[in-house]
């Protein structure tokens, strides 16, 4: 059967909530909430209020991990800080769980380039992840939605660096100077993604909301404005087939800024972590799309 993917083209808190439950996934215990909390001086990021009902109806916890480049992120101390100035932590419980080490070590046996991925240990503590995603362009990956989150976004700040070096390195001061062949560093991606699904199994959703869509991530300090007109927000247990969703709902788009966004996305041949995702069998390409409107 081909996975389901729900879409509403109504993006509002309430509808936010409204396609969490047609997915009909009750998620039980601990529940980790990871979203993207914006880099200092983003302007496109989602902001923490938007969520807050979505948040309250499932008892979550709002997680997030140190990046692997300079910035306001990089470093704890920094990033509970600008978590603060994004009033993350005003509205919601916050753990950023690699705050404090070590790391958790994640094996992937059936790893494409790398074999284990490095993720912050406070993951471990959570019953059931939501994860709920801005989607949008990337300067790296070509584009970022829910695979990007499983993958860079579960990573603590080393697990970050082993990922973009595609298993050269942990240490993010050394990552930049010798990066490996983009496939390799895109199914390096598909890899980290593998293993954090799979720690959670039945017990993920997936949310995409596809609005303020830049060519360049949440995490660029300095972002391009957004070049398309919002679409929507899609929903689904199966993280490759709601990416696939989305690049085809920009491609579909009569939004004649879809062709500077998927420019982005086809110079960094963003489209190949759907297939090394899907080689690695946690999810497929195939879908069945669901308007909810």
């Amino acid at each position: 059967m081909k996975a389901k993917v729900y879409f509403t083209k109504e993006i509002t808190p309430d509808s936010l909530v409204k396609i969490f439950n047609q997915v009909g996934k009750r998620l039980e215990g601990k529940v980790a909430f990871k979203v993207h909390s914006g880099e200092h001086g983003n302007q496109n990021y989602l902001h923490p209020e938007f969520m807050e009902k979505l948040v309250k109806l499932v008892g979550g916890t709002v997680v997030e991990c140190n990046t692997a480049y300079g910035g306001a992120r990089n470093e704890s101390d920094k990033h509970l800080k600008l978590l603060a100035e994004h009033e993350w932590t005003k509205y919601y419980k916050v753990d950023l769980m690699d705050e404090v080490g070590p790391d958790v070590e994640l094996d992937i046996p059936n790893g494409i380039t790398i074999k284990k991925d490095y993720v912050g240990k406070n993951l471990l503590n959570y019953d059931s992840l939501l994860v709920c995603s801005h989607f949008k362009g990337h300067p790296m990956g070509g584009f970022g939605g829910a695979l990007k989150q499983l993958s860079i976004g579960c990573a603590s700040s080393a697990g970050k660096a082993y990922i973009h070096s595609a298993g050269r390195t942990c240490d993010q001061y050394n990552l930049w100077n010798d990066l490996p062949p983009q496939n390799a560093f895109l199914e390096s991606m598909a890899d980290a993604a593998s293993a954090v699904h799979n720690l959670f199994k039945d017990k993920v959703v997936y949310i995409n909301i596809m609005c303020n869509l830049s060519v360049d991530c949440d995490c660029c300090e300095v972002a391009e404005d957004p070049c398309m007109a919002d679409i929507g927000i899609l929903a689904s247990t199966d993280p490759i087939a709601i990416d696939q969703a989305c690049i085809d709902l920009v491609k579909k788009s009569n939004d004649k800024g879809k062709d500077h966004f998927m420019a982005r996305v086809n110079r960094q041949n963003g489209e190949y972590i759907l297939d090394a995702a899907s080689r690695l069998g946690f999810g497929e390409r195939a879908y069945e799309l669901i308007n909810i409107d």
